[in-house]
């Protein structure tokens, strides 16, 4: 063309959590039973909305308010709401106008590091949601900055070397926690909250914190809302209602700004968010007028406390099936919906395989799998998703060299949750020992 309309940052945006539902798609049609592991929707694993959440929005829909334009930061009484949620207990205290609404965190996502300065960067885990290193890189055009998270210890993040990268990477000017966290489903003590809090005050950076999975903490584990611990650092907590309630297609989510007054800069950061948002006019109506009657209603604790129950459980059975496995590194998830389980250096190599059996489903693979530059890890999900139906993530594609994979532990059924995890096991084993066999 006459010139240039790729954006600098196109090639950083990949999304390899939808990216593979195009293969599943594909075996599907030549016979495969699929079993989606891949996304964390637990509404398409067959969640079921209790009938009484259900009433809550029918009848807000009855009301002609619901489907007009609600003001461009959210509705005012939602956001009232959640600053009484929030004030009190030692939390930084908030006003309703510290809360700005969006189309879903993904929304709030590509404008938070869509309106930094080129050259401002904000650090992220590793590996850590795609949709913040893909959204932090494509701003700067640049390979996303990041700190390791150690499989070895809870996968917690490596606070000596997060403070030595921010000490000596002085365009960073941000630090990104997800707590709990995904893909790893670690849940951080206050201490760990409370360290990298202390780095952000030291070098003068403001924190991102998603949060989106606050709620759903189990396993006796215990955390803290960024707010409880923040201080004057200046900060964004990212919240939503798509995995708590849950209602991912509402495509409802919010941040609230702590001491934003603090820092003239980050004040005017969040001004050209808002007046970003301002141009879309405002975020969907109909959830925001919901959530608080649902969050309110007498039987949302106990619908809330019976899905952590099945998830604790979920991820024990996970746990107790994988961790023994040689060469396998599997911690038990203690919060959010997601498990990250990673291989020994050097475990997986292009010569392991799984026997398919339909001629057309093997070709297919072996073609997916021919370039010499394929993830071995992302090989190994082709080749399980080919021979068994089950649908994971490589953990390469969350901004991370290690090798692994993501699983859910959203399917109801607890009987199929243990048949998928006996089958993801059998594969595991049978994928690193096919080489032996094959030598032989």
């Amino acid at each position: 063309m006459r010139t240039g309309i790729v954006h600098i940052g196109a090639e950083e945006l990949n999304y390899e959590i939808r990216n593979i539902v195009r293969v599943a798609d594909k075996l599907q049609e030549l016979g495969v039973p699929v079993y989606l592991e891949n996304i964390g929707d637990p509404v398409a694993k067959g969640e079921k909305i209790p009938d009484w959440m259900k009433k809550i929005v029918s009848r807000l829909v009855m009301e002609d308010d619901s489907y007009g334009y609600c003001p461009t930061q959210g509705l005012l009484e939602t956001r009232e709401f959640l600053v009484s949620m929030n004030n009190g207990n030692g939390h930084c205290r908030i006003t309703p106008d510290d809360i700005i609404f969006f189309n879903g965190l993904g929304d709030a996502i590509t404008k938070t590091y869509g309106f930094l300065r080129r050259t401002a960067r904000v650090i992220t885990p590793s590996p850590t949601y795609t949709t913040h290193s893909a959204c932090e890189a494509a701003h700067a055009g640049l390979p996303p900055v990041s700190y390791p998270l150690d499989p070895h210890n809870h996968w917690f993040p490596d606070v000596h070397e997060l403070r030595r990268r921010v000490k000596y990477n002085p365009a960073v000017a941000g630090i990104l926690l997800i707590n709990p966290d995904n893909p790893t489903g670690a849940v951080y003590p206050e201490d760990l909250l409370r360290e990298i809090v202390d780095i952000a005050s030291e070098f003068d950076l403001f924190i991102i914190a998603d949060e989106i999975y606050q709620n759903l903490v189990f396993n006796g584990q215990k955390t803290e809302p960024l707010a409880a611990v923040i201080g004057e650092v200046p900060a964004i907590s990212m919240k939503g209602i798509s995995k708590e309630l849950p209602w991912p297609g509402s495509r409802c989510g919010w941040i609230e700004v702590y001491n934003a007054q603090r820092k003239p800069q980050f004040e005017t950061y969040i001004k050209s968010i808002l007046n970003a948002k301002m141009v879309e006019v405002c975020s969907t109506t109909l959830p925001q007028k919901a959530f608080p009657h649902i969050l309110q209603h007498p039987e949302y604790p106990g619908y809330l406390e019976k899905r952590r129950l099945r998830y604790e459980r979920f991820s024990q059975i996970a746990y107790d099936r994988l961790k023994d496995i040689p060469g396998v590194l599997a911690n038990r998830t203690n919060g959010a919906l997601y498990m990250s389980v990673t291989f020994e250096d050097g475990l997986l190599n292009h010569r392991q395989t799984l026997p398919i059996s339909n001629p057309s489903v093997a070709e297919l693979v072996e073609t997916l799998t021919s370039d010499s530059q394929i993830h071995p890890d992302k090989r190994f999900v082709y080749y399980l998703l080919a021979a068994t139906g089950i649908c994971l993530v490589p953990l390469t594609s969350f901004n991370t060299n290690l090798q692994g994979f993501r699983v859910t532990l959203l399917e109801p059924n607890e009987e199929r949750f243990h048949t998928m995890i006996d089958t993801l096991g059998k594969g595991i084993d049978d994928y690193i020992k096919s080489e032996e066999s094959q030598s032989e």
